[in-house]
C-alpha cells in the first residue's frame, strides 16, 4: 500500500512539472521562430504598405507566414538618417536573423555588423559604395538588389529632355542619405552631354521642402527631376502637388506619383523588388551564406506616362516616346 501511495505522490509531482514545463517549452518553441528586420527612413509603414504586402506575399509563396513560422520587426529613423545605426544596433540585439533595408539603411547596418545578414533592397551602386566586393560573389554579410542608380539618372534626364525638348533648364530634388555620394555629380555630367542646365537642390529632412521647393523656383526651372531613394518615396505627395502648382514636367524613379499627376516615371518596379527580396530571405534562412548569393540587377525598366498630365500641362509626347512606354494613364 505504501509502495502505491509513493508511486501516485510521484505521478502527482511529474504531472506537476509538465503543467509547468509545457508552457515553458511552448515559449521556447516561439522564441527560435526567424525574426526579418526592416531598416528604413521614414516614420511608419504608412506609404510603404504595397511594398511591405508585396514582401509578404513573397515570403507566403515560399512558405513563410507572417506571425506563424516568421516575425518582422519594423525600425524607421523618421527624417534622421542619423539614427539608423542605433537602430541596426537594435535588430542587432534583437538577434534578427536578417536585416533588410534600401541604400541609407544598409549603410548603417553595415557599420554596426558583419556578422548578421543584410539584404539590399533597392541600393544604389552597390560596389562603388562598397556594400559589396562584386555582384556575382559579393562575400561578407550583404546580399540583395542593386541598381546603377548613375545610369538610371542620365537616362530619365534622357527621357525628361525628350518630352520637353524646349525646357533647358532643370531642376533636381535629391535626397544625399538615400543615394550614393555622386549622384549629383554624375547627373550633371548627363545634363552637360545633353545640352541643359541643371539645378541640384537637396533634401534631408522634411522641414527642407519649403526651403528646396523655394530655390526650384528661384532657378526658374522649366522642368522637375526627383532623385531615387525611399525618403522621397514617402514624400512624393508634396513633390507632385509642388510640381502640378508651378507647372513644372516631372519624371520619378517610380511608378506612384505619376499615378497621383506626375508626368512620367522611369525605373524598376519597386513593389516586385521588395516581392524578390523574399527569395533571399528564404535562401539565408534555409542556410546559404549572403556572400554566396549573387547580387541581382533589375533587367526591365517601365517607362509610365501621365498624357492628362501632360494635356494639361500643353506637351504634346513625341511619337518616338510613346512607342517606347510600358503604360499610359489617361
Amino acid at each position: 500500500m505504501r509502495d502505491r501511495r509513493c508511486s501516485f505522490a510521484a505521478l502527482i509531482v511529474l504531472v506537476a512539472i509538465g503543467v509547468v514545463v509545457a508552457p515553458l517549452a511552448a515559449g521556447a518553441e516561439q522564441l527560435t521562430i526567424p525574426r526579418v528586420g526592416f531598416l528604413l527612413m521614414g516614420s511608419s509603414q504608412a506609404g510603404l504598405t504595397p511594398l511591405f504586402d508585396a514582401f509578404r506575399a513573397g515570403l507566403r509563396e515560399l512558405g513563410w507566414i507572417e506571425n506563424e513560422n516568421i516575425a518582422i520587426e519594423y525600425r524607421f529613423a523618421g527624417e534622421s538618417p542619423d539614427r539608423l545605426p542605433e537602430l541596426a544596433a537594435e535588430l542587432v540585439r534583437l538577434k534578427v536573423n536578417v536585416i533588410i533595408g534600401s541604400t541609407a539603411g544598409v549603410r548603417a547596418a553595415q557599420r554596426v555588423t558583419t556578422t548578421v545578414p543584410i539584404i539590399m533592397c533597392i541600393a544604389d551602386d552597390a560596389v562603388r559604395q562598397g556594400l559589396v566586393a562584386n555582384l556575382a560573389r559579393p562575400g561578407g554579410n550583404i546580399t540583395g538588389l542593386a541598381a546603377m542608380a548613375s545610369e538610371l539618372a542620365g537616362k530619365r534626364l534622357e527621357l525628361l529632355h525628350e518630352a520637353t525638348p524646349k525646357r533647358s533648364r532643370i531642376a533636381l530634388l535629391w535626397n544625399p542619405p538615400g543615394s550614393y555620394p555622386d549622384y549629383s555629380k554624375d547627373t550633371q555630367r548627363a545634363a552637360r552631354a545633353l545640352g541643359v542646365t541643371l539645378h541640384s537642390v537637396e533634401v534631408r529632412t522634411a522641414d527642407d521642402f519649403e526651403g528646396a521647393f523655394s530655390s526650384v523656383l528661384k532657378g526658374r526651372a522649366e522642368a522637375l527631376m526627383v532623385g531615387p531613394g525611399q525618403f522621397l518615396f514617402s514624400h512624393q505627395r508634396e513633390i507632385v502637388e509642388f510640381a502640378a502648382k508651378h507647372r513644372l514636367p516631372s519624371i520619378y524613379a517610380w511608378k506612384d506619383p505619376v499615378t497621383a499627376g506626375g508626368l512620367m516615371a522611369y525605373g524598376i518596379n519597386i513593389p516586385q523588388a521588395y516581392r524578390r527580396a523574399a527569395y533571399y530571405v528564404d535562401k539565408i534562412l534555409r542556410g546559404t551564406r549572403p556572400g554566396d548569393l549573387p547580387v541581382e540587377q533589375p533587367t526591365k525598366f517601365d517607362l509610365v506616362i501621365n498624357l492628362k498630365t501632360a494635356r494639361a500641362l500643353g506637351l504634346t509626347i513625341p511619337e518616338s516616346l510613346r512607342l517606347r512606354v510600358d503604360e499610359v494613364i489617361q
